[in-house]
């Protein structure tokens, strides 16, 4: 049964006013669903209902701004449905672009920080091992608990931001030790040791892991030790977009999995999955609808790049320059996108040709000029979404199968790279 302390009550008993009783009732609610016996303090927010998705949204933010809601913790926002550094590139109806605005000026309001951004990680200030927030979209939770050691459970539209507000949080889920101990192991056995030190490997991995374990916690064991944050930010996305990965844990690289024994708190495994190479190109074969190489759109950075993947992006581009007939979008935050620039690498990536989007993602919001053709990503979460949302032909690849095949006005890719042993 849930407890309040004395100010949980109070509050919801309208006491701090009718915005701070209804965040109340909603997280209250949420901690009953669950079965909590209790609410804990968060440090931190990140709201993901920014992306205009219909009035109840709106409406929603609206209410509780209109009653004088204030966030009490700091609260990062999520990508929204415009990119306002660029507004040529929206291609929404002037009805939608205004309602879209106007919600991104409601969280605003509320004391929201206007980040736009899906990989709030990537900011300076972050969430530290052990520390609670209430973090929305499906791979900033994923990558707060997984790589940051942070808690936060996988929380929701609406719930996110009433726990902002409320500074509290269900004590339930993935905040809780005994739910954060991984139940099922996925062994990687045979993977080529150039396989296993490339960038594209991660994504594919997810992708493979999500639909494998559901909602269970895994823990990975096969992989390099110290495996980069940008390596597991794909692995996580990609885990979460096509199952519902909360949390995981790599043995040798993550927080909470300095060993294999540690991740499973000395505990058997429930289940125990092994994945080889061919497992793993037919997992990168899942993340593409069409062998059409008529290439039109190259879609980077879902989630947003780092500074690393640009500089990635950077060596692999070189002094070529793009193929007049595709169109590359590179999607950022606003944060990463001004040390992009201060390195001088942004202007070099728009002379060859590539698009800087900021705030919004190319998977949701009418951003692409022509879907007409074949598109091309390197990111698992991009190619899982994009087909439903756009009506585009994905096909997945390599950051250096992106590029050259941007060069090229063609889809490449390297295929050697999935038989080799």
């Amino acid at each position: 049964m849930l407890r309040l302390d004395e100010r949980d009550a109070a509050r919801l008993a309208g006491e701090e006013g009718p915005a701070v009783a209804l965040a109340m009732r909603v997280v209250t609610r949420v901690a009953e669903a669950m079965e909590a016996e209790r609410l804990l303090d968060i440090v931190g927010a990140h709201i993901d209902s920014c992306l205009f998705t219909g009035m109840a949204s709106l409406d929603f933010a609206g209410r509780l701004a209109d009653d004088g809601a204030r966030v009490s913790v700091p609260t990062t926002l999520n990508v929204s449905s415009l990119d306002l550094l660029h507004p040529e590139l929206s291609r929404g109806d002037a009805e939608e672009v205004r309602l879209s605005r106007r919600l991104m000026d409601r969280f605003e309001e509320m004391g929201c920080r206007p980040t736009w951004t899906c990989a709030p990680y990537q900011l300076e200030e972050r969430p530290g091992f052990g520390e609670h927030v209430a973090w929305a979209e499906s791979n900033a939770i994923v990558f707060a608990n997984s790589v940051l050691g942070a808690r936060t459970h996988r929380w929701g539209d609406f719930i996110d931001l009433c726990c902002a507000i409320t500074g509290r949080a269900p004590a339930a889920g993935l905040h809780l030790d005994a739910n954060r101990l991984a139940t099922t192991v996925v062994r990687l056995n045979g993977v080529s040791d150039e396989l296993l030190d490339r960038d594209v490997l991660y994504p594919v991995l997810g992708g493979l892991i999500g639909p494998l374990v559901g909602k269970a916690v895994p823990v990975i064991v096969g992989l390099p030790d110290g495996v980069s944050e940008d390596r597991l930010k794909a692995l996580g996305a990609a885990a979460a977009s096509t199952g519902s990965v909360g949390l995981f844990h790599v043995a040798g690289s993550t927080p909470e999995a300095p060993t294999l024994d540690a991740a499973l708190g000395g505990r058997a495994p429930v289940a125990e999955f092994e994945v080889g190479p061919e497992d793993l190109r037919a997992a990168r074969d899942r993340l593409s609808t069409t062998d059409d190489d008529r290439l039109r759109t190259v879609s980077l950075g879902t989630p947003h790049y780092s500074v690393g993947q640009f500089g990635r992006l950077v060596e692999v581009l070189g002094d070529r320059r793009i193929h007049d007939g595709v169109n590359v979008y590179a999607s950022t935050g606003r944060d990463v996108l001004r040390e992009v620039e201060l390195r001088g690498w942004a202007d070099r990536l728009v002379d060859a040709g590539v698009q800087m989007v900021v705030d919004t993602c190319t998977y949701f919001t009418s951003i692409i000029e022509d879907t007409s053709g074949t598109s091309m990503t390197d990111s698992a979460k991009w190619a899982y979404y994009a087909p439903g949302n756009l009506g585009v032909e994905v096909v997945f690849g390599s950051i250096e199968d992106c590029v050259e095949s941007a060069v090229a006005g063609r889809v490449v890719r390297d295929e050697g790279l999935w038989t080799r042993v």
